[in-house]
């Protein structure tokens, strides 16, 4: 007999008058009725009612969603995929401002007057969509690509703040030791470059020595990465990269 109205509002966690306001739009039509003539929704309507919620929760209008919904040539699957990255891409783009926001704080509990670059760079003419194709262009299809993909699929938002927190500390380490005069190539430098080189192996993919080398390379040679260190210091994104290599240097 399906699921009723109040039933449907109670699972999605959304109102009744939502439901009927969908059912008038035809947006949501349950696709039966009980022999009194109150809707009753089956699991396809509830599968579609998710479909409506999470492009909802991406910002697209109703009138948007419905038009998506009913594209023919596009099957439920590649509307969870769709999903998937547009939230993934919107993960990336609130970790930034939150990041943002801590900078700002911080300087405030300091005293310290940020540039307006500074304070505006979050909302500059970076674009998430950018680095995701890089990204797949550059490493898709390969192994430690794929594994990345599948395992952040099915991380929560308590999982994306541990994540944060982790590569936080390793910075912080990263920065002290280049703060405080550690050589690159010392025990203590290439100890934060372990931990590194274990927080991605933990949360991203398998990284090998030589892997772990590349980004190394990468972080100085690229810009857009070692803006991540030159922030914090000048010149840590080349401490960084060389305590990587130094203590990949006894595993070649």
């Amino acid at each position: 007999m399906g699921y009723s109205v109040g039933q449907a509002a109670r699972f999605a966690g959304i109102t009744v008058r939502s439901l009927h306001h969908y059912d008038a739009i035809g947006l949501l039509r349950p696709s039966e009725r009980s022999a009194a003539g109150y809707r009753r929704y089956s699991d396809p309507d509830l599968d579609r009612l998710q479909q409506v919620l999470f492009y909802r929760e991406l910002g697209f209008s109703l009138e948007e969603i419905a038009v998506i919904l009913d594209d023919p040539g596009v099957d439920p699957v590649t509307h969870l995929r769709r999903q998937h990255e547009l939230l993934r891409r919107r993960i990336g783009r609130l970790e930034a401002m939150a990041a943002a926001v801590e900078r700002a704080m911080e300087a405030r509990k300091m005293g310290i007057s940020l540039t307006p670059q500074e304070r505006f760079e979050v909302f500059g003419d970076v674009d998430p969509e950018q680095y995701a194709e890089e990204a797949e262009e550059r490493w898709g299809g390969s192994d430690a690509f794929e594994q990345s993909r599948r395992r952040t699929a099915r991380y929560t938002k308590d999982d994306w703040r541990a994540v944060t927190a982790e590569a936080g500390e390793v910075l912080e380490a990263f920065a002290a030791a280049f703060a405080e005069g550690a050589p690159a190539d010392g025990e203590r430098a290439m100890g934060v470059a372990e931990r590194h080189r274990a927080h991605i192996t933990r949360w991203f993919y398998d990284c090998t020595y030589e892997i772990h080398k590349g980004l190394g390379e990468m972080y100085v040679a690229d810009p857009r990465f070692a803006a991540n260190y030159e922030r914090v210091a000048e010149g840590l994104s080349r401490y960084v990269r060389d305590a990587i290599h130094a203590n990949a240097a006894p595993h070649a």
